[in-house]
């Protein structure tokens, strides 16, 4: 058993219709008195009961991949007979947890007018303004992170498979968990994945609500890991019958603006992007693309943090409406509120996150038959 750490924040935002008497007052309440908490801490709501067992905290047990595919899984792994993948794997995890945003071209013109002015200080060191340019360039590659966009192609797709495929599969899970415990009677018939990578998330819609949707759209830009995904729900071959039936595969998101699907997910995806403009315009697309909830997940980090209350703001100011679909969204989940997160508005900043145990799939890393023998009198003792 593992803990997805950190969960990898959710982000649940909605066109579902709130509840009678409680979302008029909320808005209320926070225009009144902005940026401040109406909980009333000092009330006894709780009685005896922990904290932890407070009503509005949900709890989902143990989440464990479908058989069907953990076996689809380890199947292609040893098919591919990768060398040192178990260190290709933890490689690639290390390295997805500690990536950080893109530095935005302001912030870069920025951070080299400040190096200039302080080189300047000292200005017998740089008097040819060509040498000076090349000491702000070199202190800025030193101090710059340098965000590198990601291409998968098969073999890194296989090492993403092992590396995340049951723990996307648990922190997406529990994202629907929210939604089923809390709207027991939403039905959706339509889900579209952005980024969908392995297609976890599809199983994890068909695992929640298998019985009313009927059709997945999945999209990557990435046609190899579209065709792992394509294997997994056929058993890991390319000729077998799905295990979820109505799944498509699309390197690009529909064109049309009137399309729009009752669950749209995007998880892991925002941190793939090489720019906020870039950010701004898919959450925009993908919020047009709602017709009932919003899913988004990150990475447990304060990068992941930053990037889906940045989509937070940006639904809640509900400047891109469609035409055709005029409804205001509101936050579904986690948060019970619209005001600005205290995590992000504390003197140190925290990142937000919740953890999810899920069961890891057992991937082996070798596996090769052997063969002992000895020379010498067999004793009569245990064989054990």
């Amino acid at each position: 058993m593992a803990t997805a750490r950190g969960l990898r924040h959710l982000l649940t935002c909605s066109r579902w219709r709130r509840g009678r008497g409680e979302a008029p007052q909320s808005r209320a309440l926070a225009a009144v008195v902005p940026g401040v908490s109406q909980v009333d801490n000092n009330s006894d709501f709780l009685g005896k009961r922990p904290h932890r067992r407070h009503p509005g905290i949900l709890h989902l047990p143990c989440v464990e991949v479908p058989p069907a595919l953990a076996a689809a899984a380890q199947s292609l792994l040893l098919e591919s007979s990768m060398p040192n993948v178990e260190k290709q794997v933890q490689a690639l995890t290390n390295y997805l947890w500690s990536r950080r945003l893109p530095v935005e071209p302001e912030e870069l013109q920025r951070r080299a007018v400040h190096l200039e002015e302080k080189f300047l200080e000292n200005p017998d060191l740089f008097q040819v303004e060509e040498k000076l340019r090349e000491a702000v360039l070199r202190a800025l590659r030193k101090t710059t992170y340098h965000w590198q966009e990601l291409s998968y192609n098969e073999s890194l797709s296989l090492v993403y498979m092992a590396a995340r495929l049951d723990g996307g599969f648990a922190a997406v899970s529990r994202a629907f968990h929210e939604i089923r415990a809390r709207v027991p009677e939403f039905q959706p018939q339509t889900l579209m994945d952005f980024g969908s990578g392995t297609g976890s998330v599809t199983w994890a819609a068909h695992s929640a609500w298998g019985q009313s949707l009927r059709e997945y759209m999945c999209v990557d830009s990435s046609a190899a890991m579209l065709v792992l995904a394509e294997k997994l729900l056929k058993g890991g071959s390319e000729s077998g019958e799905p295990y979820v039936p109505g799944v498509f595969f699309r390197r690009f998101l529909p064109v049309s603006p009137k399309v729009q699907f009752d669950v749209v997910v995007s998880a892991f995806s925002l941190s793939e992007l090489p720019s906020k403009a870039d950010r701004t315009e898919l959450v925009q697309t993908l919020w047009r693309k709602t017709s009932h909830f919003l899913i988004l997940v990150e990475n447990g980090t304060k990068a992941g943090h930053c990037l889906l209350m940045d989509a937070r703001d940006l639904v809640l100011k509900g400047k891109e409406k469609s035409p055709s679909d005029p409804r205001p969204g509101f936050v579904f989940a986690p948060c019970p509120h619209e005001l600005p997160c205290p995590q992000l508005t504390a003197s140190k900043p925290l990142a937000c996150s919740f953890s999810q145990a899920y069961h890891c799939i057992p991937f082996s890393w070798s596996l090769y038959p052997y063969l002992r023998t000895r020379r010498s009198k067999k004793r009569k003792s245990s064989r054990w």
